[in-house]
């Protein structure tokens, strides 16, 4: 089938896994419908990935996706996505799920894909896909720095971190990222379980980004890097993520994170974030 018109709509369900807290989705789940909506758009066409490996030598890769979220999503939620293609790889994306007062939207988003020769041999899109999607010269230059004495965890990257028998994909650095943030937390004292029992605080996260800026292998040691970059009106923070291999960046990332307060007159709010709760965040003693 030809690519003969840019925009397409498709319809999801949010994965059980991803209810951790109550029946609210996480971040990490936002994007992977995101990401997914995208290679329906594909598929719909006849070039899903593995017709493009298979038949043209082409990986089909995700690069860069970049999410706002404006509303909450459940698990029995149905969301309607709309994919929109704006060339050369780039896709806007809005998810929109039914409530009783109309369709709400509780996710806008761009995803950046691309497609990497796997032959060695030059290989370009089919003619219908030349508009829609370039073969990777490259990625782009690392622009997030996150200091050398920020919170740092490494891993390996392993079998189930990878796609095409070798390179570490997109969706397992949101992965990571769940978890540096999670780690970081209880590295300041404030793990999640803590906030929940104590407070009830819900973490919740309005923006993320995940970039792929360089190539990881099946194999490689990554080291990841967590900093509080900013703090917005004592409601939430920005905290950035780099990945490097031997030093190289290999991907970055932002995230804008709260809490939602689950309890009390409160309940619903974002909660305000108090002073010891910003020194910990910021790490203010180091």
């Amino acid at each position: 089938m030809l690519v003969d018109e840019t925009v397409s709509a498709d319809t999801f369900r949010p994965r059980y896994g991803s209810a951790n807290i109550r029946t609210w989705i996480g971040f990490k789940q936002f994007m992977s419908i995101a990401e997914e909506a995208v290679l329906t758009w594909f598929r719909d066409r006849g070039r899903g990935p593995q017709e493009l490996y298979e038949s043209h030598g082409l990986a089909l890769s995700v690069l860069d996706s970049s999410v706002l979220l404006p509303s909450v999503l459940t698990i029995d939620d149905t969301v309607e996505a709309q994919v929109e293609s704006r060339g050369a790889g780039d896709f806007r994306v809005r998810l929109t799920t039914e409530r009783k007062t109309g369709p709400e939207t509780v996710l806008k988003g761009r995803v950046r894909v691309g497609l990497v020769d796997e032959t060695g041999e030059g290989q370009r899109p089919p003619g219908d896909l030349a508009a829609a999607v370039d073969v990777v010269p490259g990625l782009p230059p690392a622009t997030t720095t996150v200091d050398a004495d920020a919170f740092r965890h490494d891993w390996t990257a392993r079998y189930f971190h990878c796609q095409y028998s070798s390179r570490v994909q997109h969706s397992a650095y949101v992965a990571h990222l769940e978890e540096l943030v999670d780690r970081y937390l209880a590295g300041v004292g404030l793990a999640i379980p803590e906030l929940l029992e104590t407070r009830g605080w819900i973490p919740v996260v309005s923006r993320a980004r995940v970039t792929l800026v360089g190539q990881a292998c099946m194999g490689d040691v990554i080291a990841s890097r967590f900093a509080v970059t900013d703090v917005w009106k004592d409601k939430a923070y920005d905290g950035r993520m780099t990945c490097e291999v031997g030093g190289t960046p290999v991907a970055q990332a932002s995230i804008v994170h709260g809490y939602a307060v689950s309890r009390g007159s409160d309940a619903g709010q974002l909660a305000t974030l108090d002073a010891d709760t910003l020194h910990r965040l910021t790490r203010a003693d180091r």
